[in-house]
């Protein structure tokens, strides 16, 4: 049986983006359906328990993708209402003045984005205030400039975490509070339950897209939410020029939506895969694909954990992530290509080892996680054409990965461990995380000023397809080396005042 239903606007994926986006148009008038295809995220006590986030996989989807060698794996994708962020570690960076600019490295070239800082300035300001998000301005040495402070004051931190700030800057570095989507302070709810980074927070002091925006926009009559709706295929006109349906199934049913306009949100990946698996006799390769773009480029930063250990200090840290550095953002001395972020990671405990490391005795896991203080290191992944997400004959889903700028990134990580041991760890150790868990994917559907090489205008809508717009990191043309949902936030914000400007306006979308 299918049955047929006509919104004026619909939002396919519940997380930063698509909330964002449905946050600007409340008040024109339209009526906005929100589809996300998993459920609201139960609170339970296994919120909380690493063996059943970590061991048990509980909140992972089922799914199951492959590699380039046909390897299946289980990829860290949560399908909840509100997306990744439900179990996002909070850190809300503004790109850099000139992550907007191409840049060029030993390895590859960084390309331009089509639209700029400045034209995304005013968007980060309200999407910090959205979010919540706490932070010191003037702190970090590359901030770009501002308009306005933060919001709200940020997080302190816990004694560990300022005696590593100490140090660092002992060692001639500018440690920085790190920007943070939490609700900390008199009144608010952040417990310092310390389980926030990988976890979902059952407190609700997280600034998700779904406590943040979702809730508050639920009590308004032109916004409805349908959960476990899965979007399988956008349908064009005859003409294959404008969207006329989406084709999704919901409690075995199969639902025919008819809109006049489509946002796309699902994630990077999921957002090239409706798109490829839309193909028709028009669109043989996929809707928006003209360029061929559509799933590839796929980038997810390289992200590397280091753990400081430190013996006869055990670390009784509740809240770690308050502390980033900058200062080699551009490069280390000597080596302008060995470069990125740094930022403290979620308490590492012996769960999460041994996620990753199985044969790892528990008491020595246990023993490590108490023992340890747990950065991140992040660098730029150089896009590449041939990294893409790509659908098979029998429907799975492969996902043939090529990072760009690896050599530069593992310099980068040698730069910063022999910077930690100097600091008073005597061991570091490593531990590099892959595709399996995209949670910075982005690239797969860029956009830029060329319908030849790009898949989205620089208001992220299809230059194929008028009245369709992709509004997740997929339109990222370059990665940048800092937390992604920021950029994603303040770009949703600008494109969704754009089309509530045409729609006030009565102008056809």
């Amino acid at each position: 049986m299918t049955t047929t239903i006509k919104p004026d606007v619909v939002i396919i994926g519940s997380g930063v983006g698509g909330a964002s986006v449905a946050h600007r148009l409340v008040g024109t008038g339209a009526k906005v359906l929100i589809l996300e295809r998993g459920e609201a995220l139960p609170r339970e006590a296994q919120n909380a328990d690493p063996d059943a986030v970590f061991l048990q996989n509980r909140y992972r989807t089922q799914d199951e993708w492959q590699d380039s060698t046909g390897r299946a794996y289980r990829p860290g994708q949560y399908y909840f209402v509100g997306g990744h962020t439900k179990f996002y570690g909070t850190a809300m960076f503004r790109f850099r003045s000139d992550d907007f600019a191409q840049q060029s490295t030993d390895e590859g070239t960084s390309p331009a984005w089509p639209v700029t800082y400045s034209d995304l300035e005013a968007h980060y300001d309200a999407a910090e205030r959205l979010f919540g998000v706490r932070g010191q301005a003037g702190q970090d040495p590359t901030e770009p400039p501002r308009a306005a402070p933060f919001a709200h004051a940020p997080i302190p931190h816990e004694p560990v975490i300022a005696d590593m700030a100490e140090r660092l800057g002992r060692a001639g570095l500018r440690p920085f509070h790190m920007p943070s989507a939490v609700d900390y302070g008199p009144g608010g709810r952040c417990q310092r339950c310390g389980t926030c980074d990988a976890f979902a927070c059952r407190f609700d002091a997280k600034g998700d897209a779904d406590t943040r925006i979702l809730r508050p926009l639920l009590r308004h009559p032109d916004v409805t939410l349908w959960t476990g709706a899965q979007v399988m295929r956008l349908i064009s006109d005859p003409d294959g020029l404008r969207i006329v349906a989406a084709e999704i199934q919901r409690g075995g049913e199969v639902i025919r939506i008819e809109a006049p306009l489509f946002v796309l949100s699902a994630g990077a990946i999921n957002s090239a895969l409706i798109l490829l698996r839309s193909a028709s006799e028009t669109h043989p390769n996929g809707l928006a694909n003209r360029s061929g773009v559509v799933g590839r480029y796929l980038m997810n930063h390289h992200l590397t954990g280091l753990m400081g250990v430190r013996p006869l200090r055990p670390n009784n840290t509740r809240f770690p992530k308050t502390l980033s550095i900058n200062d080699f953002y551009r490069g280390i001395p000597g080596d302008g290509s060995a470069r990125g972020n740094i930022q403290m990671l979620g308490n590492i405990g012996g769960p999460m080892i041994r996620s990753a490391y199985p044969v790892a005795p528990k008491w020595a896991a246990n023993w490590l996680g108490r023992h340890s203080v747990d950065f991140l290191t992040m660098s730029e992944d150089l896009p590449n054409r041939d990294s893409r997400v790509r659908l098979m004959e029998n429907g799975g889903v492969e996902v043939d990965y090529r990072p760009g700028g690896t050599a530069g990134h593992d310099r980068f990580v040698r730069h910063v461990r022999t910077l930690l041991r100097q600091i008073g760890f005597p061991l570091v150790l490593r531990h590099s995380f892959g595709i399996e868990a995209p949670s910075h994917q982005c690239g797969t559907v860029r956009m830029g000023t060329d319908p030849g090489l790009s898949a989205l205008t620089p208001l992220c809508r299809a230059h194929d397809h008028p009245n369709l717009y992709v509004v997740d990191a997929g339109f990222f043309p370059s990665s940048a080396a800092l937390n992604p949902a920021l950029t994603v936030a303040a770009q949703a914000l600008r494109v969704g005042d754009h089309i509530a400007g045409l729609w006030k306006r009565g102008i056809a979308v």
